[in-house]
């Protein structure tokens, strides 16, 4: 199992910009590309909002060789403050929504805006 450091691939304790979240995905991706099991340790990070996680670990659920059991067996979260384990929750539950059928919720939230419904 490879074991990744968040703090140590952004070299920051704040877990708060797209880029730094798609940084992970990338290192992520390419273990889970050769099927690697992959740690992701959480220690030493203050701060974490969800723009972030969906760099991250949301755009894990875009890639279609990626199922929910795969990403379940092969990617382990430690380290994680109960806080934002909640973040984690709503970032997955979101993805699993928004990869299923894409096309509907972009065109769901697109009405929302503009206040059709």
């Amino acid at each position: 199992m490879k074991h990744l450091v968040i703090k140590d691939i952004i070299n920051s304790e704040l877990a708060v910009s797209t880029e730094n979240g798609n940084k992970v995905f990338e290192i992520v991706d390419s273990y889970l590309q050769k099927k690697e099991k992959v740690e992701l340790d959480f220690a030493g990070i203050n701060i974490m909002i969800t723009a972030f996680l969906n760099a991250a670990i949301g755009r894990l659920y875009s890639k279609k060789e990626y199922t929910a059991d795969f990403l379940n067996e092969y990617l382990k979260l430690e380290n994680v403050e109960k806080d934002d384990r909640v973040l984690f929750k709503d970032v997955i539950q979101r993805a699993k929504e928004y990869f299923a059928d894409k096309e509907r919720f972009e065109s769901d939230t697109k009405d929302a805006i503009n206040g059709n419904s």
